[in-house]
């Protein structure tokens, strides 16, 4: 039986406004200037546990209230609920708005749903319509609430053609270290190499329990889409179809490498087809969204692996992003702690990430196929610098005074966006073959669009395949480059 918990008699008078007096309530009051207040008896009886799922109107329901009377018929009654310093609108019959309830509930604990027992107290008021008073505080009593949330597993696995229907755990989709219910996007980058791939997405729990078929037609099972074979980009996950079957299998129609984010608070998914081009962005660059500040361009080891090796000045901060993706700030990745100096980590959230060891030579590397990062500092904190670092050969020319100067974006990091023929050329320092710095290819080497120099006079030329503009990047370090064409 719960129990009622008596409104305290003790008087809180608080007066708003004062436009009359109060000679014709009765007893005294603590306040000698004031007239007295009467009340009848009340009382406050909190209602059972409350699944705010459950909840279809705007209001809930969170206690019965037996409202104190007055001898004053003018005056009309009404109340406040005090939950943890907060006060919200409460009506006589105890219904408070379920946003209110909600947005106190998120706020302070967070979506998952679980049950909150809350400390909570009733003000009761009275007032002639000028002027007001709080006449009462209840003792303490508890508002018990689940906040209305889906299940949200710890994990997720990417299954279908492309594993043979088994679980790889190289398809785990990435998250944070946050609680589940604070962030529920998960992402995974993945390679298909055949077209018409189906999938579905297989939670934790089943992976736990030995067979990743073990739950379906579940909240809590195997996740997919309401039609089979449906190869939209984008749209709603399911466990169960809306003719009670369980889920279908998605479909992934060309070959390709992509990018899956699920948001499993609202059940969606997004798949994105990517070129596997990645830029920083931070203090390295001026924290510019503009495209003239798309320089910093990450080398690529594979389509996964990523990296860029520099002298992190200033406070190290930076961000990711993907270069389809660029300028969107709600698309860069970070990490869950802003400001995270860890020397590995995970990806994912918005806060940045920092170099540990700021004015010092780290390479910081990106695996986007387990969203994870880690910095490994430099054992030469002393490298060669090269006032210059040009192209020379463009065009066939290949003689002093023919160099194309590139510029310097990052300590050691060069860039040019310019237009070239076909033909040869190679990378020097300091506009000179005998400076330290003669970069080209090695005698076997086939052009690829990204990979690694051979810093030699001897070098041989990179061809140029086909005419146009291209966007060149260069690190006088690690001897990476990347040359991307420009779409006209």
């Amino acid at each position: 039986m719960i129990k009622k918990i008596l409104l305290g008699m003790t008087l809180l008078m608080s007066m708003v406004s004062c436009t009359e007096d109060y000679t014709d309530w009765a007893n005294p009051q603590t306040n000698p200037e004031e007239e007295a207040v009467a009340f009848g008896d009340g009382s406050v009886t909190p209602v059972d546990v409350i699944n705010l799922k459950d909840v279809t109107g705007d209001k809930v329901k969170v206690a019965s209230i037996v409202a104190p009377t007055s001898t004053k018929d003018s005056y009309k009654s009404s109340f406040k609920i005090n939950l943890d310093g907060q006060s919200f609108d409460i009506d006589a019959d105890g219904n408070m708005a379920k946003a209110d309830l909600v947005n106190y509930i998120t706020g302070k604990y967070g979506k998952r749903p679980t049950e909150r027992d809350i400390d909570a107290t009733l003000d009761a008021w009275l007032s002639n319509g000028s002027t007001a008073a709080k006449m009462a505080t209840s003792e303490t009593f508890q508002v018990k609430a689940v906040p209305e949330a889906p299940f949200i597993d710890a994990a997720y696995y990417l299954v279908g053609d492309l594993t043979e229907w088994g679980l790889d755990t190289k398809l785990k989709f990435a998250h944070s270290d946050a609680d589940v219910y604070a962030d529920p996007v998960f992402t995974l980058m993945f390679t298909t190499t055949k077209d018409d791939q189906y999938w579905k997405i297989i939670p934790q729990g089943n992976v736990d329990a030995g067979n990743i078929w073990a739950v379906e037609n579940n909240p809590k099972g195997v996740v997919g889409v309401e039609k089979d074979g449906d190869d939209a980009m984008s749209g709603t996950l399911l466990t169960t179809t809306s003719e009670g079957k369980k889920a279908n299998a998605g479909k992934i129609a060309k070959a390709g490498i992509y990018q899956m984010t699920i948001n499993m608070m609202d059940y969606t998914y997004t798949i994105k087809q990517i070129a596997p081009e990645y830029y920083l962005v931070g203090k390295l660059q001026g924290w510019s969204d503009k495209l003239e500040n798309k320089t910093c361009l990450m080398y690529a080891e594979s389509a996964m692996v990523q990296s860029y090796t520099t002298q992190w000045n200033d406070d190290a901060n930076l961000k990711i992003w993907l270069g389809s993706d660029f300028g969107v700030w709600t698309n860069a990745y970070g990490t869950a702690k802003n400001d995270d100096n860890s020397v590995e980590g995970k990806i994912g959230g918005s806060g940045s990430i920092v170099c540990p060891e700021p004015g010092a030579f780290y390479t910081f590397k990106v695996d986007f196929s387990t969203m994870t990062y880690k910095w490994t500092k430099l054992e030469n904190q002393n490298p060669k610098a090269f006032e210059n670092v040009s192209l020379i050969g463009v065009g066939g020319k290949w003689n002093d005074g023919d160099d194309i100067d590139m510029k310097q974006v990052t300590p050691h990091n060069w860039f040019i966006e310019t237009t070239l023929p076909v033909g040869g050329l190679k990378i020097r320092g300091n506009h000179g073959w005998d400076k330290g710095g003669n970069w080209g290819y090695t005698k076997d080497q086939k052009f690829t669009s990204t990979g690694k120099l051979f810093n030699d006079r001897n070098s041989g030329d990179i061809k140029i395949a086909t005419a146009g503009k291209y966007r060149i990047f260069f690190n006088d370090i690690t001897n990476e480059y990347a040359i991307i064409a420009v779409a006209e």
